[in-house]
């Protein structure tokens, strides 16, 4: 997994996920509420791990998880924790900022993670040997790709379509909804939907938009065609 594509416009911050996953993996459980460390976070659990790859916290921060860091890298037989775990263990710290410094990585796969907190934009990146910290303008568009997905040209690609998108287009949740569902939709390989031999699909579309003190959480399963929505008030 995955794409993750981030915008701030008119007051609006729009996060939207494409998670692309083996089909043979159970099920994912549409998004809900857990308490987690005593916090109250919102998720979709991955059944097989117990675990998520999106989370929204009741403060209001998101974090967003794509399986790599900036190269695709090879996978290990067995790793010490899920990925999905490390998500739950940093969205229900404190301050997951402040947690990445400190949490142990050792014998975790690789991964990137997108992070919202504070009315600040961080992407985190775990190699298997380091730790990376990147801030990024919350004024710009954002796009990532896994890199153990997509190469490196293709990733750059992907970029370039969504900065033309944003460009050519009035920034609203529907319309980058619409772009993470149709985009390139002949292009069952790398397009934002993919189908690579019914084996790794893009199985669901998940999207927050938070404005003021408001978040919604809109969840796309893709296999069942089924939605759900979560709202929430943050505080």
């Amino acid at each position: 997994m995955c794409t993750v594509s981030f915008v701030f416009s008119d007051g609006k911050v729009i996060f939207t996920h494409n998670r692309d996953e083996r089909v043979a993996r159970p099920t994912a459980i549409e998004p809900k509420k857990y308490t987690v460390n005593n916090k109250n976070i919102y998720f979709p659990k991955d059944q097989k791990a117990g675990g998520t790859w999106y989370a929204v916290a009741e403060s209001g921060i998101v974090l967003s998880l794509l399986n790599g860091a900036d190269e695709k890298y090879q996978i290990k037989p067995t790793y010490r924790k899920s990925r999905g775990l490390i998500v739950l263990d940093l969205i229900s710290s404190n301050s997951p900022i402040a947690e990445w410094d400190s949490i142990d990585l050792s014998d975790i796969e690789s991964f990137t993670v997108v992070l919202f907190q504070d009315k600040k934009l961080y992407q985190l990146r775990w190699n298997e040997v380091e730790k990376t910290v990147l801030n990024l303008d919350i004024n710009q568009g954002h796009i990532w790709s896994s890199s153990n997905l997509y190469p490196k040209e293709i990733r750059e690609h992907r970029v370039a379509l969504f900065q033309d998108f944003i460009a050519s287009n009035e920034i609203l949740p529907e319309k980058l909804f619409q772009f993470h569902r149709y985009s390139k939709e002949d292009d069952q390989e790398n397009g934002l939907i993919i189908n690579r031999n019914d084996e790794v699909k893009t199985l669901s579309i998940i999207q927050t938009v938070i404005q003021e003190n408001k978040v919604v959480l809109s969840y796309h399963d893709l296999q069942s065609q089924e939605e759900f929505t979560n709202t929430i008030t943050t505080h």
